[in-house]
């Protein structure tokens, strides 16, 4: 069965962006040790799933970035430009992003139905609400936490949903130069 990967940037008191959704704050200027480890953890995915409105930003920004052949980060645009994207949504009739396929039935069966598919890991990228019926529904088998040097004090969060304690082991921390500490732990269940 196919790994689903949370990959998530978010404040030391837990938050993956301000009340309004904006993330001025999270640290862009990532060192080349993080960027190694992000490349480690990608390099197995063929499958990235997204929520709709992330995804109305995430798929032309990289778009973008791939075809930039002066962007240092040219690669990394390149492999999510290309690697088959599932995007949940309610409100669009077909998908307008290449490689990009939409799912409308229940998350927990579109995501379940995907990890029985043959295939290498999938990802995830999404805002609050996308991820939290991931984490509500136990559907994340590694978690890649990216916690940044700083606090909001209120925000979107991402675990505010869980009806049940959810128990993860640790797997890995790592403090990086840029100041992020990366936090990995795999669900209990895996």
């Amino acid at each position: 069965m196919r790994k689903l990967k949370l990959q998530v940037q978010m404040t030391i008191d837990g938050y993956i962006a301000r009340p309004d959704g904006s993330m001025d704050w999270a640290v862009t200027n990532w060192d080349d040790e993080l960027k190694d480890y992000i490349g480690k953890i990608t390099d197995p995915v063929d499958c990235i799933v997204l929520g709709r409105k992330l995804a109305e930003g995430f798929i032309p920004y990289w778009s973008g970035v791939a075809a930039d052949k002066d962007n240092p980060d040219t690669d990394a645009g390149k492999k999510f430009t290309n690697t088959h994207k599932v995007v949940f949504t309610n409100t669009l009739a077909e998908s307008k992003w290449k490689h990009t396929v939409l799912a409308k039935g229940e998350i927990a069966d579109e995501i379940n139905a995907l990890k029985r598919q043959d295939g290498g890991d999938i990802i995830a990228y999404g805002g609050a609400g996308f991820v939290s019926s991931l984490i509500k529904h136990n559907l994340i088998d590694e978690y890649h936490l990216l916690i940044n040097p700083n606090a909001l004090g209120k925000g979107m969060a991402i675990f505010s949903e869980l009806n049940n304690q959810l128990n993860l082991v640790p797997k890995d921390a790592h403090d990086y130069p840029c100041g992020i500490v990366v936090l990995c732990y795999k669900s209990k269940r895996s």
